[in-house]
């Protein structure tokens, strides 16, 4: 259990938050019910489930359980909603769904809400599209009964309700007020195919409003009276706030106070004022002195030094196939390679943020909002309010990775701590500058891989063992596993799809008081690096060719990966003779059920090696909006490769040592590759995209690298070992 939040998990047990989460329900959907209960105001609204109301001017609204954090999935909600209804893609708009676990629970996550794990269309494609369905069955049944006819004859196409015999017509917003006076079917059947727009490329429906400035983000939000908030946090992990003077910074124009915080995860100083430039400033002006007897004061290099060193013994064992010992034993040969990966910032475009309004008993909270059932319990548990009175508005984020659904609502309940300490029934926004969001913490943990292969004497690998050693994002956590193995920490690695007759994983878990959680493909980040270059060693090492290396270790059983491998390397042109200036690295990696295979095609140039182009294949199931998968893929390729050229964060005593995109770069538009992205066909259910491209560019560049270089690359980032692409 990490030191840094061990107060905090003595205060409350995760799952008894999230059942807090789940107790709330704010019905305006009565299942088997009509939708009368809309009616009135400006007119009737067809709500015939959570998900789906019409308006009487046609206007049809998808509520999104799924925060839209640049991931597309208020557009592929849309999707399915829109397939089933055959509405009018013009006449759709999505809205953020209120936080109420009872209607809006993440299906993946059992009574939870809350957006993660590239789940979004995967746990919504069934219910969104019975979702739609229903309404449509409904206003089918309003149309045949005013018009006296079958409503077997009776199409729907474009949004108009057609009876094709009688040359009748009527749009969805002229048959609302009759639709919401009928019961609610339960029995509607969804389409078996022929799809009208699920497969086929859409405009995506918050291009517009990102585009023309009107979409509305937490730092876009303006209220009444409104106060920003500055935070001033410990520089060392675990420290706590002694005293601070405050006679300088309550001096500047537009502070209106300054106040100590705490929450069960850290402690500092925040203060108020009319504008952010006047907090920022303000903030600045402080004097603060932090009691750092409790506080961590270790350095990055001793952990990979403690790390290397427990990996040279036997760990809590997540896999185990055949006889791994007695296999090396007879091995005719055998290989090893040591991984490292440093930390990582999530590094979102719009640093952490929260608008936070307290009343008389209630809590009003406007935010980029991913994890509704954590943040409304926790928020309810510390304010000792009833979770019905934390209200969630869900906005637009600008980014999140991961890092907006805290475990344990980090930055939520800071700005509602700053905003009690504060006393004012105004709103507050609590803004993160860059270098809050760098050096507070969380972050993706460190690891350390150590890989060993026993090969036979016809060069077959007959054993494998992979030793991980990192801290659990789980513990302490409503996710924390009973036993010894974080699922987090091996996944990717105790899943391998190659078949090895004697294969082992183990885990060392490490207590460690830097705080950390998932990162965007979470363990697949570093598992996905260590066992596809290690398969490159293996390949140079028995002069095989990577790609027919990795097709023989996959059996019937892997089709899917078979699939996804031969795609990349037939439209990479993988298997024909290539430029002598041209080195290719290729890797294969799947995580949140979907397959994803790259090729890095590295180019010599005179100013240096200079990715040219990736090309991409992917196993999601049934693309619902084929552009979003490619535009997901694009995304998460240049996730990883920012991670991969120079993301990490370093502990100089204690002290993170980056502050800002100057010393933290994010990937440059003049770095990113052409990209070329190819999609197995399937008929299967979808799986998850937001993540799955992330965590296989690094081993292509890096077997790539090795191509070029001679030599493999055993650590990231390139830029620590002063390797650079132009």
């Amino acid at each position: 259990m990490n030191a840094v939040t061990d107060k905090f998990l003595l205060q409350a047990s995760r799952r008894d938050i999230l059942k807090a989460g789940a107790v709330l329900t704010i019905a305006f959907w009565l299942p088997g019910k009509g939708s009368e209960a809309l009616a009135g105001g400006t007119g009737a609204t067809l709500a015939p489930n959570a998900f789906v109301r019409i308006g009487e001017d046609g206007t049809v609204t998808i509520i999104s359980k799924h925060v839209e954090m640049g991931q597309g999935a208020y557009t592929g909600l849309a999707t399915l909603v829109a397939e089933e209804l055959d509405a009018d893609w013009k006449q759709i708009k999505v809205e953020g769904a209120p936080a109420n676990p009872k209607l809006y629970n993440n299906l993946n996550f059992g009574p939870a809400q809350g957006t993660g794990g590239s789940s979004s269309i995967a746990n919504s494609y069934d219910q969104l599209r019975q979702a739609g369905a229903t309404a449509r069955a409904m206003l089918v049944t309003a149309a045949a009964q005013r018009w006296s006819v079958p409503a077997s004859e009776i199409t729907v196409s474009a949004g108009q309700v057609m009876h094709q015999a009688s040359k009748q017509q009527a749009g969805f917003g002229e048959l609302v007020a009759d639709a919401v006076k009928l019961p609610v079917p339960t029995d509607v059947k969804t389409k078996p195919g022929n799809f009208t727009f699920i497969g086929k490329n859409a405009s995506r429906v918050d291009s517009r409003a990102k585009s023309t400035g009107t979409a509305m983000f937490t730092q876009d939000v303006k209220l009444p009276g409104m106060l920003t908030a500055v935070v001033a946090h410990p520089p060392r992990f675990g420290a706590k706030l002694k005293s601070f003077d405050a006679a300088k910074a309550k001096a500047v124009k537009g502070v209106k106070s300054v106040v100590a915080f705490e929450t069960p995860l850290r402690s500092g100083v925040a203060v108020l004022a009319t504008d952010f430039w006047a907090a920022k400033q303000a903030r600045d002006l402080l004097t603060i002195e932090w009691d750092e007897s409790a506080a961590y004061k270790g350095n990055s290099a001793d952990l990979f030094k403690e790390y290397r060193e427990l990996a040279q013994q036997p760990g809590a064992s997540a896999r185990k196939d055949g006889d791994v010992d007695q296999a090396f034993a007879s091995a005719a040969r055998t290989l090893e390679a040591t991984y490292e990966f440093p930390y990582l910032a999530h590094a979102s475009m719009e640093p952490l943020n929260c608008v936070v309004r307290l009343g008389a008993g209630e809590c009003e909270v406007w935010n980029g909002e991913q994890f509704q059932s954590i943040d409304q319990g926790m928020l309810a548990q510390m304010l000792k309010l009833p979770p019905e009175k934390i209200s969630l508005h869900m906005l637009y984020a600008g980014g999140s990775f991961g890092r907006r659904a805290n475990p344990f609502a980090d930055y939520v309940l800071e700005a509602a701590s700053i905003a009690k300490a504060a006393n004012v029934a105004v709103p507050v926004k609590m803004v993160w500058t860059r270098e809050e969001d760098t050096r507070a913490g969380f972050y993706r943990p460190l690891f350390v891989h150590v890989m060993k292969a026993g090969l036979d004497q016809k060069g077959r690998v007959i054993a494998w063992q992979n030793r991980i050693v990192g801290q659990s994002i789980m513990a302490g956590t409503a996710f924390a596993a009973a036993g010894p193995i974080d699922s987090a920490s091996v996944e990717g690695s105790n899943n391998l799809p190659y078949s090895i007759p004697n294969l082992s994983v183990e885990l060392h878990t490490t207590q460690v008081p830097v705080p950390v959680q998932w990162w965007r493909a979470v363990g697949s980040t570093h598992t996905a690096f260590a066992t596809e270059c290690f398969l490159d060693d293996i390949a140079r090492a028995t002069k095989q060719d990577p790609y027919a290396l990795r097709r023989a270790l996959l059996s019937e059983k892997h089709a899917r990966h078979r699939a996804v491998l031969d795609l990349v390397a037939n439209k990479s042109g993988w298997q024909k003779p290539r430029p002598k200036d041209e080195m290719w690295g290729l890797a294969l990696h799947e995580s949140f059920n979907t397959v994803v295979a790259q090729v890095a095609q590295l180019k010599r140039t005179p100013d240096g090696l200079k990715l040219a182009k990736v090309v991409c294949a992917v196993d999601c199931g049934v693309a619902v909006n084929p552009n979003i998968v490619a535009m997901q893929m694009e995304s998460g390729i240049g996730y990883g490769l920012a991670a991969a050229l120079s993301g990490a964060i370093t502990l100089k005593d204690g002290k993170v040592e980056q502050s800002n995109f100057d010393d933290y770069p994010v990937l440059r538009m003049n770095q990113m590759p052409a990209i070329d992205v190819h999609i197995v066909p399937s008929t299967n259910k979808p799986t998850g995209v937001g993540e799955p491209g992330t965590p296989v560019i690094a081993p292509a560049l890096a077997n790539a690298l090795a191509v070029a270089n001679g030599k493999p690359v055993r650590s990231l980032p390139l830029s620590a070992q002063g390797i650079t692409l132009v």
